[in-house]
């Protein structure tokens, strides 16, 4: 099995790569989605992140205010590392949980879509990694202009990530977005074409029919010194 990983920053298109991804019909375990689900009502993240923030940060329905959080959480960095630790346990066990569905279904290629890839070390489980980077002054502008906030307040966002620039460094491929979508599906056939090259022999040995071929060659390696004694 191939894990792709594939991460950026806020503003820099990420989402939108994720789903040129699933457009072409490869699977993708996206970090966002299971954190909304660990944060739903009454379950364990929930419990904590309420005892940690207080009953301030819910909505009339009991559900967690996800914007109210988020303001709270990018204007102190110490509240956004307890966020995080609170948190991470939860979403590590669904990232994984979604991998394993895909593995019994089968997949041999996934893209793992995480925010915080290399914040969370995850990026040791995936091969290659694909930054989506988009220069300072665009990063900018487009956050400013998908969520309504002031530049001031865009920039507080961008900042309390990591940069995109360390991310590149630490990339295997980076798609620029500073540019076009024709550029940017332009990229994407060429990334295309490099992920769905066949799988290494480590790579089907971690698949399930890699697993399944294994185990079955021991099997009839057993029955075959058996039947030798």
């Amino acid at each position: 099995m191939r894990i792709v990983g594939l991460t950026g920053g806020i503003g820099s298109g990420k989402s939108t790569v994720s789903n040129l991804f699933k457009a072409h019909g490869i699977p993708v375990v996206d970090a966002d989605v299971v954190a909304r689900n660990v944060l739903k009502k009454g379950t364990g993240g929930w419990r904590k992140v309420l005892a940690a923030f207080g009953e301030d940060i819910l909505l009339p329905s009991g559900e967690v205010d996800r914007p109210k959080l988020g303001q709270i959480v990018f204007t102190d960095p110490d509240k956004r590392q307890l966020l995080n630790r609170l948190l991470a346990p939860y979403i590590s066990t669904g990232i994984f949980l979604e991998v394993f569905k895909l593995w019994i279904k089968g997949c041999k290629i996934i893209v793992l879509d995480v925010p915080l890839l290399f914040e969370a070390k995850m990026d040791k489980w995936t091969k290659p990694i694909i930054v989506v980077w988009v220069n300072p002054e665009t990063q900018l502008q487009r956050l400013m202009a998908r969520d309504g906030t002031t530049a001031e307040e865009a920039s507080s966002r961008i900042n309390a990530q990591m940069s995109l620039d360390l991310k590149r460094d630490r990339a295997d491929i980076v798609i620029d977005n500073s540019g076009s979508i024709e550029d940017l599906n332009e990229q994407f056939r060429e990334l295309l074409v490099h992920v769905k090259k066949p799988l290494t022999w480590t790579e089907f040995g971690l698949s399930r029919d890699g697993a399944l071929t294994a185990f079955f060659s021991v099997l009839f390696g057993v029955i075959i010194c058996r039947r030798a004694l």
